[in-house]
Parts: C-alpha cells; structure tokens; sequence
C-alpha cells in the first residue's frame, strides 16, 4: 500500500504532462490576462492599449512577420518574461507566475522536449488562431 501511495503522485504528474493543448483554457487565459492590452481580436487594440507607453503588439500578424510560422517558443518566452528579461517585450507585465501548474513536454526547437507549463501552452496555442485575422 505504502509503495501504491508513494507512486501515485508521480502517475498523477505524468497524465497532467500527458495532457494536450486546452483550446477554451488558452481562450479564458487570453481573455484574463491579454485581451485588454491586446484587444479581443489580437490587434493592439485594447482599452488599456492608448495608455500605455509601448503599444501592444498585433498578435495577429506575428506568423506573418516570422517567415510564415507561428513562433510558439518565441511567443511562450515573450508571455513568461524570459525575452523581456533580455530587453524584449516593452511593458509586459510579468506572467511567469500566474501560468505555472503542471508540465506538459514540448519541444522548443531543439529535439529536446522540455517540461512546460501547461496554462502557458494554452495560451500560446490560442493566440496561435488568431493568426490571417490581421
């Protein structure tokens, strides 16, 4: 019994990292913590948009402005503060912490696959269909 308690942290952690992408997840995060600076469509249109220093990007056309490609990696770096800690980003606030939970594993472009929060892939996968309504 002590050995069936003792893994089933563990099982549990694994069918979370299991777990795919959660559209509506992505949906209600982008509504809480982007639309305003962003704006519902992804446009840089927000309510806050005009009193901000930096306008907000256009969400919408960062495929466009990448080749063509969804910069997935490029865009979870720029939610959780690590290009912003690079000088990127403008004045986003920091998200980091308010997306942290269990992991799921993606690969960032390297081969490796890298334990990642799964609320910051949802949210990077939803701004991901707002792509072409730029």
């Amino acid at each position: 019994m002590k050995t069936l308690l003792a893994i089933l942290p563990v099982l549990a952690a694994a069918a979370c990292a299991m777990q795919g992408p959660q559209p509506e997840a992505g949906r209600a995060l982008y509504s809480d913590l982007c639309a305003s600076c962003h704006g519902v469509d992804g446009r840089g249109d927000g309510p806050m948009a005009a009193q901000l220093k930096v306008k907000p990007a256009n969400l919408t056309t960062l495929s466009a402005r990448h080749g063509g490609t969804f910069p997935r990696v490029y865009v979870m770096s720029m939610i959780d503060g690590y290009n912003r800690a690079k000088g990127h980003g403008g004045m986003m606030p920091v998200f980091d912490p308010l997306l942290q939970g269990p992991t799921v594993l993606i690969d960032t472009g390297d081969g490796v696959e890298t334990p990642t929060p799964a609320r910051l892939v949802d949210l990077a996968d939803y701004i991901q269909t707002l792509q072409s309504k730029g």
